[in-house]
């Protein structure tokens, strides 16, 4: 019976160390849970995750020698994998709150969403936001941007369409003046096809973090740190021109 224990004491310690040695193995892994379904930040593109998310993640993790292992979920179950340990973080276009303040940490913002409005190339009517007042714009219903310009705009005539395809193409044909939409949306579409322009000024603003647990405070740090190295060197204004605009880095 001594013999067995002890060969039973053997293996488990040899499991042990095993373990100990995957483990070390993945030190140089960070997980990373998203849903790529949202262009620009995050989609699929030619069979290969592509976006703003994307190569700001793969960026910082070679700035702290990892490489990413990336994980697919559907956008409601990211908080939830994280926290249940699925993987380390969640980059995802993931505005910070209050509310998911309570249950996750969040890196430093990383990227100011929110809505922006679009004009027609060499429109001229409409420089600043107070040029939309007595205005035609378009906007998707049921979305953020009917409410904000019924409160804040109140002389905007309001063009409501079901889809952000056809807001873009009343803008394009001239039936509307101005689109009210999101930053993300706004940018893909001047991005795939030009004839529009974005203006400087947004309407509103909301940033996007990291989402990480509770219980790992020096990812977090090390993660804003490699972030901030990348402000510094000039890699993150490189990331952000390339899929938004020369004047959105500095934002």
């Amino acid at each position: 019976m001594t013999t067995i224990r002890r060969n039973l004491l053997l293996a488990g310690m040899a499991a042990l160390a095993l373990g100990a040695a995957g483990a070390h193995a993945q030190d140089n892994v960070l997980r990373v849970g998203t849903d790529a379904t949202f262009p620009p930040m995050e989609f699929v593109e030619n069979g290969k995750r592509t976006g703003f998310d994307i190569e700001l993640v793969e960026a910082i993790a070679k700035a702290m020698g990892k490489q990413v292992e990336w994980v697919d979920i559907d956008f409601k179950g990211l908080i939830p994998g994280l926290i249940s340990r699925r993987f380390d973080m969640a980059v995802s276009a993931i505005y910070i709150t209050d509310e998911r303040r309570k249950v996750v940490d969040f890196t430093e913002p990383y990227y100011a969403g929110g809505l922006v409005a679009m004009v027609k190339e060499g429109n001229t009517s409409i420089r600043k936001l107070s040029d939309l007042d007595g205005k035609r714009v378009s906007v998707q219903v049921g979305t953020k941007s009917v409410g904000f310009l019924t409160q804040n705009y109140p002389k905007v005539q309001r063009i409501e369409v079901e889809k952000n395809q056809e807001m873009f193409n009343l803008v394009d044909i001239g039936r509307a003046d101005a689109a009210v939409t999101g930053k993300p949306a706004a940018y893909q579409y001047v991005r795939t096809r030009p004839g529009l322009r974005v203006l400087e000024e947004q309407l509103t603003t909301e940033e996007y973090g990291m989402a990480l647990r509770k219980d790992t405070p020096e990812l977090t740090k090390a993660v804003n740190a490699a972030l901030a190295r990348l402000k510094a060197d000039g890699t993150y204004a490189a990331i952000v021109k390339k899929w938004f605009s020369a004047g959105a880095a500095a934002k």
